[in-house]
């Protein structure tokens, strides 16, 4: 990539995000969730899954499940019964009870605050750690890439990736650390209630207007 288009990427990452530093002032998940190992369940039984499913499951869920040493201590047969009506409910039941098991006797059932601490954790990757210590302890360290921030990113030519995390670090490169923790969930309410995946006339959208070539862009997801 020559230096003026990283110039030009940069420079129009920098004025999205400075819409959705004043559209999404505070950035907040649409997980519900009360105590931190709450939303780590959330967030895992969140992947290839809406939000709103994950809260009418979750909505009882955590009325049972509530401390670390909850979901530790969850019988698995009985916990993947209780989470099967969304997708990979069994491999999310094992990494959900493995992740809290390991907090319990590596961390005394306190979440861990860096992204090398959770990333070990089972079920838990870049993306889901920088989610987790973004609403949990608001620190971001990174950004994290999921399906609406890869679409915007293709769509806005703002990296020439595939590859989640590769994403998250081109998005690095080019967005100043102070503004990272705008990116994700700004992008994600946008996607959501303003520039659904599906082709449509976005032409007349805030972000569109900013560069309307990402009016005629809409990669197919992968």
């Amino acid at each position: 990539m020559t230096s003026a288009v990283s110039g030009e990427r940069a420079a129009r990452a920098q004025k999205i995000v400075a819409y959705l530093k004043k559209e999404y002032p505070v950035p907040k998940s649409e997980l519900e969730h009360i105590t931190p190992f709450q939303f780590v369940a959330a967030v895992i039984l969140s992947a290839q899954c809406t939000d709103k499913a994950v809260n009418k499951l979750t909505t009882p869920l955590f009325k049972k499940y509530i401390t670390t040493k909850d979901f530790a201590d969850a019988d698995l047969t009985t916990f993947t019964n209780e989470i099967s009506s969304i997708p990979f409910f069994r491999n999310k039941a094992k990494a959900i009870i493995g992740a809290a098991r390991a907090i319990e006797e590596k961390y005394g059932g306190i979440v861990p605050r860096t992204e090398t601490e959770l990333v070990e954790l089972p079920g838990i990757g870049y993306k889901t750690a920088h989610v987790i210590l973004g609403e949990v302890y608001d620190v971001w360290e990174g950004i994290a890439t999921d399906t609406h921030v890869k679409r915007f990113a293709k769509r806005f030519d703002l990296t020439d990736q595939s590859d989640l995390t590769k994403i998250s670090k081109d998005l690095e490169a080019l967005i100043p650390k102070k503004d990272w923790k705008y990116v994700n969930n700004g992008l994600v309410l946008y996607g959501r209630y303003v520039c659904p995946a599906r082709p449509h006339d976005c032409s007349q959208h805030s972000l569109t207007k900013l560069w309307p070539p990402a009016a005629l862009r809409w990669p197919k997801a992968k």
